[in-house]
């Protein structure tokens, strides 16, 4: 057997070159698009050595903030559904725990994400290093270990042979259907210094093949036989479905073929086409009122690689009348609330499941209707994103401002978003006809993923215009990877839309019967000088970015023009009306209020609590 002496990290490295797979037109592509990095004691030396020989076949790509860097690395994997992804190498200790928040979206979201942070000596000779967490009942215990809860696969390699399995399990965890999430290896800085005589045949070339699990014959007819009794039937679409090979198709082709309307999830937006008659658009709490009318009517739903989360389901309060159906590559998800479940790829699911409904269509009268509620959504649709509702622009009026910046951009856009009130807005009013053209981070909501998820995006599509929308609260929690963006010539459109502060909550915590608290600027303790005056445009230029304010729709409009035409990242920051949002919609959330209060608005929520809790399925 012919052996080649390398250290660790330089086995590491080399065999995440190796890894490949199929390209859309048929041509191979390298499974890893890079390794982002943020160096430190327990990575540079190793590791950092073993990037920097192979940096022509895998590039290295440095950011601003640990957690920045791995949720645009998340956004890559989303961006290429789950078909090509990245790995983080960080040092031992804040940049290690920096992982967590990147890690747990990736976790909720199931999209693959390799960590490779560094550790600490496994010798332990010269303990304690700069940045060790020292656990006093536990020797073995590194802020390593924080990342364990938000780890599909975790292991740490004390030896660098342990590579000849460890990695192998790797890439089965980050390719896997139903498994795919983070993977972590934790590196101890001298493992990964120490050299092994490792078999040349581990670094071959390989592609990686993504399975479909087929449907079970069983599990069809049990589903067949159940939607055949359907009158009322409707299909949630969710994120499955675009990570499914073909699943697109299947979905539409099986909408037409059994004349069933679809409401979609926040991670299934775009499988569907925005002006597909059969298209209701979103579902639930976010949801148009024409999904949740059908929603609320229907006698059974089918659920499609949905997680089936609350958002999606209204808190299990919108279609607990209906009987529950679920197509889901994961036993998890497809199990979930007493449903009858295929347990398969969703493109297996779905033809497999039509093949056995043979020509059966919904009731004729059904189908009329909900075509008709679905026309009449778009027509509305096109009425509330030129509406003028407040004094202040609207976050709706932007959104119709950003799409009417480009005669294609249903086509063409990315749209990326993640946390506060433009994920409700967008849900309702974003339009694409691309799968991939409604970039979504709402399993975990995180605050801040969104100008490092444009990034990601941008640099997995790099053909396609990205536009980052977001409020003023999640861009102060993470806007450095901007100057990322700008250093590495990947240009995104950043629309800033100003509320002066966390207007979402605000309105959530009146909903809920309590005082307007800490939210707003207005409504927070300061000092003498009273609330920041933050200058967004003056910010993001010193980041390296074109940026301009503007006051008005038709300034906003103009300046996307602007933006598009650029070769640089763009930021454009306006001013919104933060109480106003779209009405229209919507269904009940489920969020605890207090028993007792002495605020009789408090009561009142509680007393509307109670009876939305009666409706919930269990």
């Amino acid at each position: 057997m012919k052996t080649v002496r390398l250290t660790m990290a330089q086995a590491l490295v080399r065999y995440l070159a190796a890894q490949y797979v199929e390209a859309a037109d048929g041509s191979r592509e390298q499974l890893f698009g890079g390794v982002w990095a943020i160096f430190g004691h327990g990575n540079v030396a190793g590791l950092g050595e073993a990037l920097y020989a192979m940096r022509d076949k895998l590039p290295t790509f440095r950011a601003h903030n640990e957690q920045g860097m791995a949720l645009a690395a998340t956004a890559y994997a989303k961006a290429h559904f789950r078909r090509r992804m990245m790995a983080i190498s960080t040092s031992i200790g804040p940049g290690c725990t920096n992982l967590v928040t990147a890690a747990a979206t990736a976790h909720v979201n199931r999209l693959p994400l390799l960590l490779l942070p560094g550790d600490i000596f496994i010798t332990r000779a010269p303990d304690p290093v700069l940045q060790q967490v020292e656990d006093f009942h536990d020797g073995g215990v590194s802020a390593v270990d924080s990342l364990r809860p938000v780890s599909r696969y975790f292991d740490r390699i004390v030896v660098p042979e342990q590579l000849l399995t460890a990695l192998p399990r790797a890439i089965a965890y980050l390719t896997d259907p139903a498994l795919c999430g983070p993977v972590t290896l934790a590196l101890p800085q001298d493992v990964q210094a120490m050299a092994f005589d490792w078999p040349e045949s581990f670094f071959d070339e390989r592609t990686v093949r993504f399975r479909q699990p087929p449907a079970e014959a069983a599990e069809v007819a049990a589903l067949a036989a159940i939607l055949k009794t359907a009158k009322r039937p409707m299909i949630v679409s969710g994120g499955g479905v675009l990570y499914s090979k073909g699943g697109v198709d299947a979905l539409r082709s099986f909408a037409e073929r059994h004349g069933i309307p679809v409401g979609e999830s926040q991670g299934g937006k775009g499988a569907l086409a925005w002006d597909h008659p059969l298209l209701a658009g979103s579902v639930g709490v976010t949801g148009t009122p024409a999904a949740n009318a059908i929603a609320q009517d229907a006698d059974v739903v089918l659920a499609v690689g949905t997680r089936l989360q609350d958002f999606t389901t209204g808190s299990h309060a919108l279609y607990a009348q209906a009987r529950l159906l679920s197509i889901n590559v994961n036993t998890f998800d497809a199990i979930k609330w007493g449903g009858t479940s295929i347990q398969a790829d969703a493109s297996a699911g779905l033809a497999a499941l039509s093949a056995a409904l043979g020509d059966w269509r919904a009731d004729a009268g059904w189908e009329a209707q909900t075509r008709k509620l679905c026309d009449g959504w778009r027509r509305q649709l096109a009425e509330i994103v030129v509406s003028s509702r407040a004094a202040l622009p609207t976050y709706a009026e932007a959104i119709g401002a950003v799409q009417a910046s480009a005669a294609n951009s249903a086509d063409n856009d990315i749209v990326v978003c993640a946390a506060g009130t433009l994920p409700a807005e967008l849900h309702k009013l974003w339009r694409t006809s691309r799968p991939g053209g409604y970039h979504m981070e709402y399993g975990y909501s995180c605050m801040g993923y969104e100008v490092a998820g444009g990034l990601g995006a941008k640099m997995a599509q790099p053909d396609r215009e990205v536009i980052v929308m977001v409020g003023d609260g999640s861009y102060m929690m993470l806007n450095n990877e901007l100057a990322t963006s700008v250093m590495l010539g990947q240009k995104i459109i950043v629309v800033l839309l100003d509320n002066a502060g966390y207007a979402c909550i605000n309105r959530l915590q009146q909903a809920c019967g309590g005082a307007q608290f800490n939210n707003m600027y207005e409504h927070c303790l300061t000092g003498p000088d009273g609330a920041p005056a933050i200058d967004f445009e003056l910010n993001a230029r010193s980041l390296g970015a074109e940026a301009e304010t503007v006051r008005s729709v038709a300034e906003l409009e103009a300046a996307m023009r602007r933006a598009r035409a650029s070769k640089k990242s763009y930021l454009i920051s306006l001013q919104v009306d933060g109480p106003q949002c779209t009405p229209e919609g919507g269904s009940w959330w489920q969020v605890g209020i207090p028993e007792v209060s002495e605020r009789s608005e408090v009561r009142d929520a509680r007393a509307r609590y109670e009876d939305a809790v009666r409706r919930q399925r269990y």
